[in-house]
């Protein structure tokens, strides 16, 4: 499947590949206070279309993975980081995905708080 996202105001925007059947709900301060439902693709699959120059960082912990946010609308669509084998990954954050069921997206719990 193809996928369209972006930030709330439109100035970051991106696509992505692959099959959205489940995603990562993790309890990490972060996270949880975000909301976030997270969807790790390889890097390869993920495009971002318009808003690089304007993207922000965000890292925390073990500053593992590179939060990316929107000055702007303070939305954060996405992440880049690397898998345990050290493949290129992006974490797209499936609230900012367009025409998502996000009822129809089995959730997997992370204990993100306990690492």
């Amino acid at each position: 499947m193809h996928y369209k996202g972006s930030c709330h105001c439109g100035k970051v925007a991106f696509e992505v590949e692959g099959t959205l059947d489940k995603a990562m709900e993790c309890n990490c301060s972060h996270c949880s206070r975000k909301g976030y439902l997270l969807w790790f693709v390889p890097q390869a699959q993920f495009t971002l279309r318009q808003g690089e120059a304007d993207l922000q960082t965000y890292t925390f912990n073990k500053h593992v993975i590179r939060h990316q946010f929107c000055p702007s609308c303070g939305c954060a669509p996405f992440a880049y980081g690397k898998d345990r084998a050290g493949n290129a990954m992006a974490a797209v954050n499936v609230r900012c995905l367009e025409g998502v069921d996000l009822g129809a997206i089995t959730r997997v719990a992370v204990d993100g708080r306990s690492f």
